[in-house]
């Protein structure tokens, strides 16, 4: 079913809209899930809560990219998650490796988490992402956003991991020189 009818259904209100969306995007909002919390059981239950997002955005939201908004959602939910349990993890996960490796470039005295919320940062990392190349900000993206690990980014993109560890690594001194030259305190 495509992506217009989901929504449909979900204005409609009717139940099948979770079901249809879980048929189509239900792997891979799992993935997305996964690669923050590391943790299938909590990655189903935040999928679920997900949808039980979605249910109560549409109406009145009408996304433009289903799949985008799903995983935001998706994402939201699991970095809550993450949040909630990390007192509980035993081993590190992909999003721990991500902030840490954000964190190279943040100051000591302020959290990853904490920065990474705020408005003008998110406007200024936009505004360094758009002058990359399109790959780069995919990767960036993929890395970031999505949580993917390295070796995964390294398989879609069809090249090494070392060269994905590279790229990421001169976006973040690149990304570091950005944000001084923007007058963030790092």
């Amino acid at each position: 079913m495509d992506d217009e009818k989901i929504i449909e259904l979900y204005w409609a209100r009717k139940e099948d809209a979770l079901a249809e969306t879980d048929r189509k995007y239900g792997a891979y909002l799992n993935t997305v899930a996964g690669h923050i919390l590391d943790n299938c059981q909590d990655s189903e239950e935040c999928v679920s809560d997900a949808y039980m997002r979605a249910w109560n955005a549409m109406p009145p939201h009408k996304p433009a990219v289903l799949r985008a908004f799903l995983a935001k959602i998706t994402r939201e939910c699991a970095i809550d998650c993450f949040r909630r349990k990390s007192a509980k993890r035993r081993k590190r996960t992909e999003y721990d490796c991500s902030l840490d490796e954000l964190g190279d470039i943040l100051s000591d005295s302020t959290s990853p988490e904490k920065v990474l919320e705020s408005r003008r940062l998110t406007e200024v990392i936009e505004a360094f992402l758009a002058e990359q190349t399109a790959d780069h900000r995919r990767i960036f993206l993929c890395r970031y956003y999505f949580i993917d690990p390295v070796r995964d980014i390294a398989v879609f993109f069809g090249c090494s991991e070392s060269k994905i560890k590279s790229i990421l690594y001169r976006m973040r001194q690149n990304l570091r020189e950005y944000l001084i030259k923007e007058d963030f305190d790092l």
